[in-house]
This record gives structure tokens, sequence and C-alpha cells, in this order.
């Protein structure tokens, strides 16, 4: 009866998971009429005792009506784009790089009809922002709004999980007015901040601050680009996430010392009491970490554990592991959004899973090893299908580096934060051993991920290849008696061996991204592939090569890229260049300004350069040297033409290189495809220009509300004159072109994926 009753707990919590993730796939929420009829289902279903089905339709309900809600706090139309005076308080930690300040921001509703939180840039601020500080800005606001793209980041859906319900920046006139800043002591926000503040003082001189950080204060954003590699590569990142694994080992190491006091001492029901403190020490360190997803979990999981020990309760880790899911998803279902979420769950199931119930019992050493083995194997499914990547080294970083950030670098941490608000002195000490630990450890870190094979990455594979992937681990995890183990290795082969359709001889496929305001077109024949401009680059740690452009070339299996064009200097198509030069195989750059990427050997683009790939010609039509002035009439201009059809990528050129072109390569202009000329803007697209090129559709790559208003309205209204088809990337995302049977065929990456949560 005991063991049917904990299969029912779990099977139920499972259903009900099913019915948020179900909801999550949906492009639009139903209506109320639809919302009803769930309802009306789950009564049905309760009558006749269906339970599962009962908890499935109430998940789905659950889903639906807060992402609703959620919805219904977006900023409104009437205040979209217009210029708003706002008082409220920056919560959270802001976040600073070499050009401006990142922070969330709550409007005080009494004086805003506004959303809840809104993510505001500050750029080159002439003030410090700082958490708990009241603020009145005046600031240009818009609705979430990402980058949309068949692979990579998702950020409206971060933003939508995150409740983040409006994006913008403020202006600096009027100037922006500091009210008030909260006490120390009545934030846990400013508590942080100033720990922060602490930590850049006394390490300022070390390399390895914003690894303390991520571990006192689960900051992680200060980590440089090098550094993420190598926790990755190592597969030891989840180990600057202040989650289950810290906070169990700290939590627990005072209720044993607890225990041990109370029994030195007498006092009444020391279980009791070490149970309250473990439970206060896990929710002062989860406070530190801001109370994030991974610290909510392993918070609740503790907390219900404990309180089994004060009530005398006895409770099955399969079951408390399933009643903290349950409180977790009631209180943010859109937490099946993160994968976070996933990993942590799956990693606490697999120790269960593999070490409950089996017959002997290992020694220390072999069970830490087996555990870590257990984990970095029964996590690869998820790592790879979230992130196309797997670390096979994993196990053993992981038993060199667990001891040492878990039993010594993150104890002694927490002391020096303590001891930060008593003595600077003091901390400074402790910090001080932290930096050597860590140094000591990076080198080995390094070391590792330096060795052939450290890591090993794959083509995305399709979703539906997780579901087996993971029910194979299982299997490949159950206990040595089970029959047919090996049926789990064939279930993760779909997941693994992704097949990717290339073009056939003679024909192209180009897929103009979407990066923004700003230009990158990837263009593939049978065996080859070319890179038309890399988008922009923000700071050194944000750019549009490593962003879009390669999580873009990786999903289509692409490793080497033939030719990198970069049509001319301007950042919005140089910027992430660099990314895609340092991290993939180019074979060939060719650009029109070759003083800029001189490092790797660039080719001078010029009319009358020409090659031909799996039956398909590619043909540069301008510039030749000294026919132009100015950088943007330089760009260089690529014609592509197959077997059916054409396509011409003209850069930014504008009025005098397109007169240029009509006087020197009319007879090449006439193409199917066109990328707008500069965007789109009222400098080009001449009316003679886009006559001769008789394009049936143009593509213009453009920003969403970028701040030059591109593409121009007197160009759109030409186009509509000429009776040309044009669609726009801030629109539909990402824009693949193709021809079937002689006609183009072109999919939108928003139409295609969209999410109930995207624009």
């Amino acid at each position: 009866m005991k063991g049917k009753l904990n299969t029912s707990i779990s099977l139920s919590v499972l259903s009900f998971v099913t019915g948020i993730i179900v909801v999550q796939q949906f492009s639009a929420l139903p209506e109320l009429a639809y919302l009803l009829a769930i309802i009306l289902l789950i009564l049905l279903f309760a009558f006749f005792r269906y339970w599962l089905l009962v908890f499935f339709f109430f998940g789905m309900v659950w889903a639906i009506a807060f992402a609703n809600i959620r919805l219904a706090d977006r900023l409104p139309d009437e205040k979209q784009g217009k210029i708003i005076q706002v008082e409220g308080k920056v919560v959270g930690l802001p976040k600073y790089d070499d050009r401006r300040v990142r922070f969330d921001f709550a409007p005080f509703q009494s004086k805003n009809n506004l959303p809840e939180k809104i993510r505001l840039n500050w750029y080159f601020p002439k003030q410090q922002i700082k958490a708990g500080q009241t603020w009145l800005l005046t600031v240009k606001l818009k609705k979430p709004y990402g980058l949309f793209n068949s692979s990579g980041f998702d950020y409206e859906g971060w933003l939508f999980s995150q409740n983040i319900a409006a994006t913008g920046y403020v202006r600096d006139k009027p100037a922006p007015q500091l009210i008030s800043t909260k006490p120390l002591w009545k934030s846990v926000d400013v508590i942080r901040q100033h720990i922060s503040d602490k930590l850049t003082i006394l390490l300022k001189d070390s390399k390895n601050i914003s690894v303390v950080k991520a571990l006192t204060i689960g900051v992680k954003y200060e980590l440089s680009p090098e550094q993420w590699k190598v926790f990755r590569q190592t597969g030891t990142v989840h180990l600057l996430a202040i989650s289950g694994l810290h906070i169990g080992l700290i939590s627990g190491l005072a209720f044993f010392v607890s225990l041990w006091l109370g029994g030195r001492f007498g006092v009444t029901s020391p279980q009791k009491q070490a149970a309250i403190i473990a439970i206060s020490i896990a929710t002062f360190y989860s406070a530190l970490a801001g109370f994030s997803l991974p610290t909510q979990r392993s918070l609740l999981m503790l907390s219900i554990v404990m309180m089994t020990l004060v009530w005398q309760r006895n409770i099955t880790p399969v079951n408390t592991l399933s009643i903290t899911m349950l409180a977790v998803l009631l209180y943010d279902p859109l937490a099946v959004l993160s994968v976070g979420f996933w990993l942590s769950f799956l990693a606490v199931f697999l120790i269960v899973y593999s070490l409950a119930g089996r017959l002997g019992k290992a020694g220390y050493w072999q069970g830490a090893i087996k555990i870590h083995f257990i984990t970095a194997l029964g996590l690869a499914p998820l790592l790879i299908f979230y992130f196309q990547q797997f670390s096979i080294i994993a196990p053993i970083a992981n038993f060199i580096t667990v001891p040492i950030i878990s039993l010594l670098v993150v104890p002694l941490c927490l002391l020096g934060v303590m001891l930060m608000f008593l003595s600077s002195t003091l901390a400074s000490y402790v910090f001080d051993w932290v930096d050597h630990v860590l140094q000591g450890l990076w080198l080995v870190l390094i070391k590792m991920a330096e060795l052939p094979f450290a890591s090993i990455t794959v083509i995305p594979p399709p979703t539906y290849t997780l579901p087996f992937a993971l029910l194979g681990m299982l299997i490949l995890l159950a206990p040595k008696g089970m029959p047919a183990r090996y049926l789990g290795v064939v279930l993760l082969l779909p997941l693994l061996f992704v097949s990717i359709e290339k073009p056939k001889d003679g024909a192209v496929v180009m897929t103009l991204l979407d990066v923004g305001q700003g230009l990158s077109a990837v263009i593939e024949t049978k065996k080859h592939t070319l890179v038309f401009d890399t988008g922009a680059k923000y700071s050194e740690q944000f750019d549009m090569g490593s962003t879009v452009v390669l999580p873009f070339l990786k999903s289509k299996g692409i490793d080497i890229v033939d030719i990198l064009l970069i049509s001319h200097g301007d950042n919005d198509h140089i910027g992430g260049a660099g990314s895609i030069l340092k991290q993939t195989n180019v074979s060939q750059v060719l650009t029109s300004v070759p003083n800029k990427l001189k490092q790797y050997s660039p080719t001078q683009c010029q009319a009358e350069q020409s090659w031909v790939w799996d039956q398909v010609n590619f043909e540069i039509l301008s510039p030749t040297i000294g026919s132009q002035i100015g950088d943007n009439n330089n760009s260089c201009v690529l014609k592509v033409t197959s077997k059916q059809g054409s396509f011409l990528l003209t850069g930014d050129i504008e009025k005098s290189a397109e007169y240029w072109l009509l006087d020197n390569k009319v007879e090449k202009l006439a193409s199917d495809v066109l990328i707008a000329p500069h965007h789109g803007s009222k400098t080009s697209s001449t009316l003679a220009f886009l006559t001769k090129v008789d394009a049936d559709i143009i593509l213009i790559p453009s920003g969403y509300r970028n701040r030059f208003s591109f593409p121009h309205k007197q160009v759109i209204k030409r186009y509509k004159e000429l009776g040309i088809d044009w669609v726009n990337t801030s629109d539909h995302g990402a824009l693949t072109v193709s021809y079937s049977l002689g006609k183009i065929v072109i999919k939108s990456a928003r139409l295609e994926k969209r999410k109930y949560w995207n624009n």
C-alpha cells in the first residue's frame, strides 16, 4: 500500500508537469471557451477518479492562467516608443560593461500605469546605479523583443520567464534624479550590492573575483568568455551555481554541528533545533544568491526533509523530489522554461535512482566516483539537447573540483562575507586564501580543457529525440540484473547522429539572419558555405558573430566557412567577424577593408572576381579601386546565380554606387531576390536601380524600432509602386530562401517557431 502511495504521488506530479509543458508548446494561448472546456474535463475526470488526467489538465489550466496574467502585465501599446517619466526602485544587481549599465526597475504603480518590472539600459551613466535606490527617470520603452533565429537564445522567452514586461533606455534629459537609497539592512538586494562592492575592493587584483562573486552572491555575468569555455569543456559549470550541492553541504554542516552542540549542552530536542538552524543557514545562503531558481528548489527540498525530522515523519527521496517540484511549479509554472530547472531536478533524481535500493553499500571513495560518473552520464542527453556540447572528462574534473569548491572554497567565501561586516582586514586575509586555492584549481582545469577530445560538440537534435534518450539513459543506469540494457545505447543514437539536409548540385540556400540593426547572411551550396557580413559588436562579451552566426553554423553542421565576405567596415557588418575567425575554420577572407582584418591575410574584393561552387556561380559586381567615395558605397556587391534563380547582396551601397552599377554592370543586375541596399535607407534603392534589378522579393535586414527608422517610408512606398513584395527581419526573424519547382520559397523563423510569448 505504501509503495502504491509513493508511486501515485510521483505519477500525479509528473502528470501535472506534463500538462504545464504542453502549454509551453502553444503558439497562442487558448481562448476562454477552451479554458472552460478544460475545467469541465477536470470535473468529469475527478468524478470518475481518473486522477492522472485530473492532474494533467490542472497543469494545463494553471499554466494558461499564469501565462495570461503575466501577458496582461506587458507594456500597453499606447506607451510603446513614447518618452515617459517614471519613478521606481532598482531591483537586483545592476550589470556594468564598458558602454552602459543594465538594470531591472520596478515602477511605483501609484504613479505609473506600467508593468511591475522593466529592464533598462543607461548608456555612459554619470551616476552610480545601486540596488535599492529610488530614481525618477525619463525613459523610452518598448515591448519585450529579441532576435529570432532558428537556433540560439530565445531572449523574449527569457524576459517572459523573468517577469520583465518591457525594455528600454534612460534618457539624459531631463537629468535622472536619485531620490533615496534604502538602508543596508532593509533589503536583501542592498546587502548583496554591499557584498559585491566590498569584494570588488578586496579582490581588485585577482582574476578570480568573478568566480568568488558567483559562489557567494550568485552573480555570474562577470565571468569572462574564457572562464565559461573552460568550465563548459570540463563539465564543471554547475559548480558556479548556488544550488543543491553547495546549500546541502553548508546546511548539512550546520545541522551536524548544531546537533553535536545540542547533545553536549543538554538542549531539549537537539534534532529539532539542528533542523531549524540548517533551514536558517540555507535561507541565508539562498538570499545571498537572490533566491534564484536552483536555490528555490534546493531550499524547498531541504526544508521538506528537515521538517520531516521535526515532525518525525518518514518520506521517501522520490516523494521529497516530487513535492518540491510541485511546490516550485505552483509558485511559478514558467520554471519549466529554465534549463537549470531540469538539470537540477534530474541530477537529484539520477542519484536517487542509481543508488537507492541497491544491494551492498559502496565505500566513500567508490560512492563518490559513482555519483560523479552517474550525474555526468545521466545529464548528457539534456546538455547535448540544450547546448550541443558534452564534456567527456566531466567525471574526473568533478571528482577533483567538487570537494575543493564545496568543502573548502564555499565555506571560506561565506566566512569571508560574514567577516567583511566586522573587519575588512580579516575578510581580506580569508579571501587571499580563497584566491590561492582558485589559482591552483584553475591551472588544473585549463590543462584538462586542453586535452584532446575533452568535450564533444554535436548538431542540435530534434525535440522528439530527447524523451527516447532520457529513457535510454535510465535503462543504462538500471541495476546490473536488468535484461537488455544495451537498448539504452540504441535509444541514445538518434540524439547523437542527426542528419542535415544539404542543397543538391546546382541549388543554393540563403539565410538572412536576424542580427538586429545589421546584416549577416549565410549562403550554402552542396559542399560550400559563404558568410556575408557578421552583424555588430556591442562589447567585449557580446557580438552577433558569437551570439547568432556561430550557433546557426553549428546547427547546420557547418564547421568550415569557405569564404567570409565582409562588405565594408561599419560595425553592424564587420563587428562579429573576430568571433567567427577565432572560433571556426575560415578558408578565405574577402573584404573591401583589408586593413581592418590584416591579421587574417584578407583578399581585397573587386569587380570581376568570380568562382563556381557546385554548379552555382558567384561574382563580385563592385567596387573597383577608386570608383567610389565613402565606406558604404565601397561595399562588396555579390551576385549569386543558380540553375533555379539568383540573389543580389548589396551591403550598404547608396545612390552613387547604384548609379555606377547601372552604368557598368546593368546586364548583370537582374535578380529574383534582392537584399535591400543599406537596410532600406532613403539614400538608396533608387527607382532606376530597383527597375533594372526587377526582383520578385526584397529582404530587409533591420532592427526592431531602430533609431534610423529603417526601412524608410519613401523606400517602402517605392517598392509598392513597383509591385515588389518585401519582408523585414524585424517582423519575421531570420529568413531562409530556397527554390522549389522553380518558385521562391521563403521561411520565416518567427512564424514557424514562435511561442505564445513571442511578438
